[in-house]
């Protein structure tokens, strides 16, 4: 394990100049530009494209959560402006999907923007429907607070009054304000589950025509729910990884996409995005704990951070093993989907078990995103990250994308 904890991030950096972040979308999704990259050989390609350049028989991936509203701006009668950003359940129900049913209040962990100007008494909007929404200030957590919302139509849930009220939650390398568009701009066209705070990037180039070339190809689709936290865009700040704590993101499976994952382990599986590998490794490690005698009910599982790392004696070469003890535990159980959380990392070295293909756009210096793009393909990230600045790229999570195939002779 003390290889992967001293790894630094000085290491897996890059000079991006500001003008290269893509502040808008294109307007057409699937004319962004591609980056493909297989045995050594990068190619600049269209988006539309990919179809072209995927295996017959092998599975897609997609992580369908829907990024919800989830950014709130109250002003107080002095004049100060208050953003509150809602990053997960903090009251007695945890599961996101729950918390976002609930009517009259709702109690979530929050950012608060300005909170010094924030001192006591509670915030009040009037939303655009005309309804009250309130805001009080609770206990004070290591980044952030709990915040108490209420509002004063009973028959409206959390998810609608952030959807009336809230706005688009950009990444903060984007430096504009939420317009109107981006609240279609930034969701894939396969969301379906709210609770995100960032949207999982890879699956904005995709569009019905693609997806429809892409079946026709023979080429199974299938879908996994990773709520994505704001984590994601926080930088590594410490020298070596072990001082880094990751967040922990619920993920939901149904039993119908472990099938198709059983099927497919022996021959291609496209992980459309960072999420949906991290997803799928989740899966695997859950397997591998399973084997060991883990159990869990209704509460869900959980994949630590460093697990894997601390365990490599029980890496299995056959994913297809660790996939029979998920479904085993499910059948067991009578469970028809799974749900838990994970706060994986994926650090170069590691040995990507369960997909061989990687959909996903270009990532910020020093992020863990960058990592696990350098634990899939090896040193040639700087190949590919060097051949897209010089390429006229544009970068991050409006930006062009990247097809990448396993690379098994990775030089670290």
């Amino acid at each position: 394990m003390e290889k992967f904890t001293r790894i630094s991030i000085e290491d897996y950096t890059y000079d991006l100049p500001a003008e290269r972040i893509a502040s808008y979308p294109l307007d057409k999704r699937d004319e962004s530009a591609l980056l493909f990259y297989r045995n050594g050989i990068t190619e600049k390609k269209s988006f539309s494209d990919i179809t072209n350049l995927l295996p017959e028989e092998s599975i897609m991936v997609f992580n369908n959560t829907k990024v919800v509203q989830a950014r709130l701006l109250f002003q107080k009668e002095t004049g100060a402006r208050i953003e509150i950003f809602c990053l997960e359940p903090a009251g007695k129900i945890k599961d996101i999907q729950l918390a976002f049913q609930e009517k009259r209040s709702s109690s979530w962990f929050c950012l608060v923007g300005n909170a010094k100007k924030w001192k006591q008494g509670s915030l009040a909007m009037k939303t655009i429907k005309g309804l009250e929404l309130k805001a009080a200030k609770g206990e004070r957590l290591k980044d952030g607070y709990v915040i108490h919302f209420e509002w004063d139509n009973e028959s409206l849930s959390f998810a609608e009054i952030l959807e009336d009220a809230g706005k688009t939650p950009l990444p903060p390398y984007i430096s504009r304000n939420a317009e109107e568009s981006d609240k279609q701009r930034y969701q894939t066209i396969f969301a379906r589950f709210s609770g995100s705070v960032a949207a999982p990037t890879a699956g904005l180039h995709f569009t019905d025509k693609v997806l429809i070339s892409i079946r026709e190809k023979n080429i199974n689709t299938t879908h996994v729910t990773l709520h994505v936290g704001a984590g994601t865009f926080k930088p590594v700040s410490s020298q070596s990884m072990k001082d880094h704590e990751m967040h922990n993101e619920q993920i939901m499976i149904t039993r119908h996409t472990i099938q198709l994952l059983k099927k497919h382990c022996v021959g291609d599986i496209i992980s459309v995005g960072t999420t949906s590998l991290r997803t799928l490794e989740s899966i695997y490690w859950l397997g591998v704990k399973l084997m060991k005698g883990y159990s869990f009910g209704n509460e869900g599982f959980s994949i630590s951070q460093w697990e894997p790392y601390e365990n490599q004696a029980d890496n299995l070469s056959d994913p297809e093993k660790a996939i029979n003890e998920v479904l085993d535990y499910m059948d067991k159980a009578g469970m028809d989907n799974i749900h838990g959380e994970t706060s994986l990392i994926i650090l170069p070295g590691y040995d990507v078990k369960m997909a061989t293909i990687l959909v996903t756009n270009f990532h910020q210096p020093r992020s863990t995103l960058l990592l696990l793009v350098a634990a899939f393909i090896g040193n040639d990230w700087k190949k590919i990250y060097n051949f897209a600045l010089t390429n006229d790229f544009r970068f991050l999570s409006y930006g062009d994308s990247c097809l990448l195939f396993k690379n098994s002779d990775k030089k670290l």
